[in-house]
């Protein structure tokens, strides 16, 4: 018995994934707990358009968080920061800093779509990644100044 897996199933495949399935177990528990449909040519069209509406929408999204990259790829964010003795800055600058400073520019970029290599906690620039979707990721400078 063939069936179209509706959602991932430890050891047998995953979502959209068309299996080859013992009658027993497909009718009894795939198709009876809704994990699977029987496969058809019918079925199989459905799948067909589902993926690529799925993959139409990904484009989509991946083409506007591309149109923010351009914006901001190597774009320079300056913090002012109070020092001590020998330039020491205190404390440090987190991602909510940086993200606070990116939602005043006009971008609503989430703190967790920033990742900092160690601590910003030094005078200089330093380079922070912004990954907007695993296939969208770019760098924005830090400037930290007195």
């Amino acid at each position: 018995m063939k069936i179209i897996l509706l959602e991932d199933v430890k050891g047998k495949g995953k979502k959209d994934d068309i299996i080859e399935v013992s009658d027993g177990y497909g009718k009894n528990y795939l198709l009876k707990n809704k994990l699977g449909v029987l496969y058809t040519k019918g079925s199989k069209k459905v799948l067909d358009k589902e993926i690529k509406t799925r993959q139409d929408e990904e484009d989509a999204l991946v083409n506007d968080l591309n149109k923010i990259k351009a914006k901001l790829e190597n774009k320079n964010l300056k913090f002012k920061v109070k020092v001590g003795s020998q330039d020491k800055v205190f404390g440090n600058i987190s991602t909510k800093q940086i993200s606070d400073e990116l939602k005043k520019m006009g971008f609503n970029i989430d703190k967790k779509l920033l990742k900092i290599d160690g601590n910003i906690d030094c005078l200089g620039v330093h380079k922070v990644l912004v990954e907007l979707h695993k296939k969208v990721k770019f760098y924005i400078n830090i400037v930290v100044e007195k």
